[in-house]
């Protein structure tokens, strides 16, 4: 088996109890169509069409033995992340669905990996939710880029990421929702270029925000989809900071140096991408990632890094597992 370990892959319980006590919202459930086969809904509208890898966690294990994953983190699918929801409503979903997961995970511990969610829209609140999630068993927690106009450096969500950074839990971000308009309805746009933008701005609200100079260096955080466009845009970020110091000049140092402050996934799909995502995060800063059991997701996982000639055997096991084992704190 390789040693691959996945750090950004999703469920989904096969069920969960009734979750619409807030009047007005589409709560979600599952519209189960067969032992394998089900539809999150969202009240009356149908999400996302899934299958029992969502669930079934013999399922998933088979999948990873065909594409030699060692481990794979278990993260919740970010359309149940709930911010808009009052907090105790958040954090009464947040509960339900933190231990469904330690369900799904628990016949396979040594492979399974699970993160939680939290009520992030409420500081108190997801910092006790987190604590209540890592004495049971998760070992690090998935938050979205924002919660409705605040970004990651609010002083709220700073306060959470510092709370994980003094608990040593590892943080994912995952973009969970993109603007709207007609011009973004059309071949799946909001994925294609506002999931990748969105989580662009999330880390740039780090960097320029001043977040990353406010939260201690010791706090391990990753982006999901290789960072969004930033390594792409980093020369313009950069060049932006100088020449219109007076308006970004707002953290403590240009933003290139900041990239090793945080890692990037590696589902990028192609050897061009990811050749200028090792070139500018450095491969210590880079982790296997395949949005599994999603239909954009990588198969087989880790495939564009199995088959990038530019990167030696080193580099390649860096971003294989080593920086896995790093990012989640195992030795």
């Amino acid at each position: 088996m390789s040693d691959i370990i996945d750090v950004h892959t999703h469920y989904v319980p096969k069920g969960w109890p009734d979750l619409s006590a807030d009047a007005g919202v589409d709560a979600p459930w599952l519209r189960v169509e067969s032992e394998s086969d089900a539809i999150i809904m969202m009240g009356t509208r149908e999400f996302r069409r899934i299958q029992s890898d969502a669930w079934d966690y013999e399922v998933r294990l088979r999948d990873m033995d065909a594409d030699g994953v060692r481990a794979q983190v278990v993260s919740p699918t970010p359309a149940f992340f709930n911010y808009g929801r009052t907090p105790e409503e958040a954090e009464r979903i947040a509960r339900i669905f933190n231990d469904l997961a330690l369900t799904i995970v628990e016949p396979a511990p040594d492979r399974l990996i699970p993160f939680c969610q939290v009520p992030l829209q409420d500081t108190d609140a997801a910092c006790r939710e987190l604590e209540r999630c890592v004495e049971n068993g998760h070992r690090g927690v998935e938050i979205g880029n924002h919660v409705g106009d605040r970004d990651l450096d609010s002083d709220g969500i700073v306060t959470f990421l510092q709370h994980c950074a003094s608990l040593s839990v590892p943080v994912f971000v995952h973009p969970w929702d993109m603007a709207n308009s007609p011009r973004l309805d059309r071949w799946m746009a909001q994925w294609l270029a506002g999931m990748p933008a969105e989580t662009h701005l999330s880390i740039l609200s780090l960097i320029l925000g001043g977040g990353f100079d406010r939260i201690d260096e010791g706090l391990r955080i990753a982006f999901a989809h290789g960072g969004g466009s930033f390594a792409f845009w980093l020369g313009r970020v950069d060049n932006a900071w100088h020449r219109r110091h007076d308006i970004i000049g707002t953290s403590a140092k240009p933003p290139s140096q900041y990239v090793d402050r945080f890692y990037v996934d590696s589902v990028v799909f192609d050897e061009r991408a990811l050749r200028l995502l090792v070139d500018t995060m450095g491969s210590e800063r880079v982790l296997v990632g395949s949005d599994y059991p999603y239909p954009l997701g990588e198969r087989p996982v880790g495939s564009v890094v199995r088959k990038s000639e530019f990167l030696t055997p080193e580099a390649r096991a860096m971003i294989e597992h080593e920086n896995a084992m790093r990012f989640l704190g195992v030795s």
